[in-house]
């Protein structure tokens, strides 16, 4: 199996009022950089996608040992860095979708959606509590579908139209759920940090 992990990190902080992505959680590690390492606690193989005026960010997550790309339509919006970021990763098996503005998911449970994909036409999503949470995983046979994408609907679509092939993951993670927007939700956030190096 070659399993993709794929981190999206090419927003543009409108609501945040600054670069969200390079503000330090409580224990100094960046947003981005804590979610890209628990992503990569889970999976060997991650990509991250950035914005082409974000190089402070590309260079923070390249000195984490990170593969970059930079997507060059990310003004469109997540549909397009996603989109971009699968096509330049057309080798791998399945991939699993993370949001860099959401530190807080622990690595088991992305270890929990890779493992799940286990086909190629197979979809595969955590729940907390009955609300449907991140990341989530898409076989190889979503290929398509997935470089299709654009805009900023991300790939839900995707998940409404082939509900068949879904697998719905209970998972006992609020991190799930967790993203920052505003400064404020980082103030709310009471979650366990120990970030993975």
């Amino acid at each position: 199996m070659n399993h993709q992990g794929i981190l999206l990190a090419a927003g543009f902080s409108r609501r945040f009022g600054a670069n969200k992505l390079l503000h330090p959680l409580a224990d100094g590690i960046p947003i981005a950089l804590a979610a890209a390492r628990r992503l990569r606690a889970a999976l060997p193989e991650v990509l991250a996608v950035v914005n082409p005026q974000d190089p402070e960010l590309a260079r923070l997550l390249a000195r984490d040992g990170f593969p970059v790309t930079i997507c060059p339509r990310a003004q469109d919006g997540l549909g397009a860095s996603l989109a971009w970021a699968v096509s330049q990763t057309p080798q791998a098996s399945a991939w699993i979708i993370a949001l860099a503005d959401m530190p807080f998911i622990q690595p088991a449970t992305i270890a929990r959606i890779a493992a799940a994909i286990d086909r190629p036409t197979t979809l595969a999503a955590p729940v907390f509590r009955g609300r449907r949470g991140h990341p989530v995983g898409f076989g190889r046979a979503h290929f398509e579908a997935l470089v299709r994408l654009a805009g900023d609907d991300g790939a839900r679509a995707i998940l409404h139209d082939r509900a068949e092939h879904v697998r719905w993951l209970a998972c006992e993670d609020p991190g799930m759920l967790t993203d920052v927007d505003t400064p404020a939700d980082l103030s709310s956030a009471t979650l366990p940090l120990s970030t993975p190096k």
